[in-house]
Parts: C-alpha cells; sequence; structure tokens
C-alpha cells in the first residue's frame, strides 16, 4: 500500500477577513466610492497582521466589490448588488442626465479674486458665450467651502464644471467623487498626481526654465530664487523645478543660501513697501546679481524692497517674475516677467469640458499651454 503524503492546506485567513470585510460593509450600510477599513484598522480589529489584511482587501478588488487608491485608501465599488456599475446611487443616476439634458449653465470656481484670476473669469465667459452656455462664477473661502461649492452646483443641476483648486496637497474628497460618478469637470492650474482626471494649466517648468536660461543668457551667473512657500501647490513646485534644472544644466552651481522660501505669504496689500524677509534675503547674498521670483507678488515686492536698499534695478540687481499681472507693467521700473495665456487656458479648458458633458469616453486628457517672457525694464 502506497503512503500518500499530506499536502498541507493553505493559510486562508485572508478570506476569512474578507468575509468579515464585506459583513462591516453591510452592517454599516456603506454607499458606492464610501471609504473601507484600511489595513492597519483590520488588522487591529482582528488580531491579524497588516500583510493579512492586506491580502484580504486585494481579493475584494479582484472582485471587483472595492477598488484601492495609493495613499488614499480602499473604497467601496459601485458593482454591488441593487447599484449601478457606473458608480451612481439610483437616485444619482436618475437624475443627472435629465438634468443635463435641460441644463445649459457651466460653473467656474475660483480661489480669490485677484488680477490673474479676473482675467480667467473673462476669458471662460467669453467662452460659455460661444458655446450658448450660461456660466456661474463661484469664489470659494476655503477647502470646507470649495468642496460645498462643488456639492451644492451639482445638487443643482449644473451641467459641469471648470474648478481652480484652493492649495491642496492632494486632490479633494469631493473631487474624487465626481471623477467616479463620471461628472464632467475640469481642473485649471493645477495637476493632481494621485489621480487620473481632466486638467489644463500652464507650463510652469518650462517656462521657469526659459527665464533662467534668459537671465544666464544675460551674463548672470549669481541668480537668486525666492517664492512663497511651496506646500505642495504644483505650480510652484515646478517653478522652483525649473530654476534648479537651468543652472545644471548651463553647469552653474546651486547655492543653498541663494534660495529663500518666505516664511509667510507675501501680502498683496502692502508690495510696494519694504519688506523684511526681502530685505534679510538680499543683505544675505550681495554677490547676487539676479533674482527669479516664483510669482510677480513676490517680484514686486523683491524690487520695491530694493529699491529702499538703495539697490539699483537693473544695473546691480536684475529681478524677474512669474504670471505678468497687470501691476507688473506699473511698477517704478517695469517688470520682466513669465506671462501666462488666460485666453487659452480658459478656451482648452471649455472645450474639454463640453467634450465630456457630451459623453467623451476619452481617457484623463492633460493639456499644457505654454508661457512666453515678456520683456521690460527690471533685466540688465
Amino acid at each position: 500500500m502506497k503512503h500518500v503524503q499530506a499536502t498541507k492546506k493553505p493559510n486562508l485567513l485572508y478570506l476569512q477577513i474578507a468575509d468579515k470585510v464585506l459583513e462591516i460593509i453591510q452592517s454599516r450600510r456603506l454607499q458606492p466610492h464610501d471609504p473601507v477599513p484600511s489595513e492597519g484598522e483590520l488588522a487591529k480589529l482582528f488580531g491579524v497582521s497588516r500583510m493579512t489584511s492586506k491580502l484580504a482587501l486585494e481579493q475584494l478588488a479582484e472582485k471587483g466589490l472595492v477598488y484601492r487608491l495609493p495613499r488614499r485608501g480602499t473604497f467601496l465599488s459601485g458593482k454591488q448588488d441593487g447599484v449601478p456599475e457606473s458608480g451612481l446611487l439610483p437616485a444619482e443616476k436618475k437624475a443627472l442626465p435629465e438634468e443635463k439634458k435641460q441644463s445649459n449653465q457651466m460653473a467656474l470656481i475660483v480661489p480669490h479674486l485677484s488680477d490673474y484670476t479676473s482675467r480667467i473669469i473673462a476669458a471662460a465667459e467669453n467662452e460659455a458665450r460661444k458655446h450658448d452656455c450660461d456660466l456661474i462664477l463661484k469664489i470659494s473661502r476655503n477647502k470646507e467651502d470649495e468642496d460645498r461649492c462643488l456639492q451644492r452646483l451639482v445638487d443643482g443641476g449644473i451641467s459641469g464644471i471648470i474648478l481652480f483648486p484652493q492649495g491642496r496637497k492632494t486632490c479633494s474628497d469631493q473631487v474624487l467623487r465626481l471623477k467616479l460618478m463620471q461628472f464632467p469637470i475640469v481642473i485649471i492650474d493645477r495637476i493632481f498626481h494621485e489621480v487620473q482626471i481632466d486638467c489644463v494649466y500652464h507650463d510652469h517648468y518650462l517656462g521657469s526654465y526659459q527665464m533662467t536660461k534668459y537671465l544666464i543668457g544675460k551674463g548672470h551667473r549669481e541668480i537668486g530664487y525666492t517664492s512663497n512657500s511651496l506646500d505642495n501647490i504644483t505650480s510652484r513646485e515646478e517653478r522652483y523645478q525649473g530654476y534648479i534644472q537651468a543652472l545644471l544644466d548651463h553647469a552653474i552651481p546651486v547655492k543653498n543660501q541663494s534660495i529663500h522660501f518666505r516664511s509667510v505669504p507675501c501680502n498683496p496689500s502692502n508690495i510696494n513697501e519694504g519688506d523684511p524677509e526681502q530685505e534679510r534675503f538680499i543683505h544675505e547674498n550681495p554677490q547676487m546679481t539676479a533674482v527669479m521670483c516664483g510669482d510677480d507678488h513676490v517680484a514686486i515686492s523683491t524690487l520695491y524692497t530694493a529699491l529702499r536698499m538703495e539697490i539699483p534695478v537693473p544695473e546691480k540687481l536684475s529681478i524677474v517674475g512669474f504670471s505678468d499681472i497687470q501691476l507688473s507693467a506699473l511698477t517704478p521700473i517695469p517688470l520682466t516677467t513669465v506671462r501666462q495665456d488666460t485666453e487659452q487656458l480658459a478656451q482648452s479648458a471649455f472645450n474639454l469640458l463640453m467634450k465630456r458633458v457630451k459623453h467623451s469616453l476619452e481617457k484623463q486628457i492633460t493639456i499644457k499651454i505654454q508661457t512666453t517672457i515678456v520683456e521690460r525694464k527690471s533685466v540688465l
């Protein structure tokens, strides 16, 4: 009689945990796109390892019951019994298409009113008229207010939304929810790397790179950089990266002393006064012959500060900005800066939004708008 070797049964503990997760989903009455317990929460709740919890969630993801987003967590899918695969709740699915057919209204949400955002608003209004649409403007006071604006607009039957987000580190849950609902939304002047969503933004990296290269072409080798804090805002990060790369490509050493990030944001209401932070930065870098500023407000503040310090601009210190706000041409020494084309930004965003309103099924689209250098009198 042959001896039959017993086969060792695989550890199916993660399958048991997966069943427990389904029980939690049912008991908590979670809706599509609601977060489900994390790996850490499950490990603590059931006394298992994080690896077992991870395998349990991956098992549910393979079945299409949940979906996982890097650095955000695990969420309930829309493929549950009785829930449409689109992820919309029955009431949502019934309401949205009907309202879209009746509504010809688009919305634009901006985080503040400034010269730059005012130009975007004017350009967006012009594009709305071209498409025979009404444009609703919302100004969000903060991140929470931005989420409320988005929700109210959707509840009110808006057809599509162009969003200039608050300075967030990551995409908000409300934006993510609209994305998963396949609601027409286009992000402008920001990009969220952790989620695939339509966006239109200026090529901040290339604009900054070209401006730094422009200064190098004028003979400058001691070029400083000053900006408001990066705060994980992609436009600021890319401008800084463009400056660094231009120096490296031209074999110019990057000096930490010549790089300054403000401890408090530059205040546009008093940029014509002396600024202690900018004064300290200039004073500590006497060898600096040019300074690249992260935006025009910082550049104008730096310009006025240098003049108050009796430093000739541009004879001793050249100063450049980014954005080309209206005030940049009206300073005592008109500012050389990087111009952002707001008309092209609005046009591209509106065309992309209308494509989504018409149920285009193309994958996520990212459009970069090129910038140009405006030469004035602040560079020698």
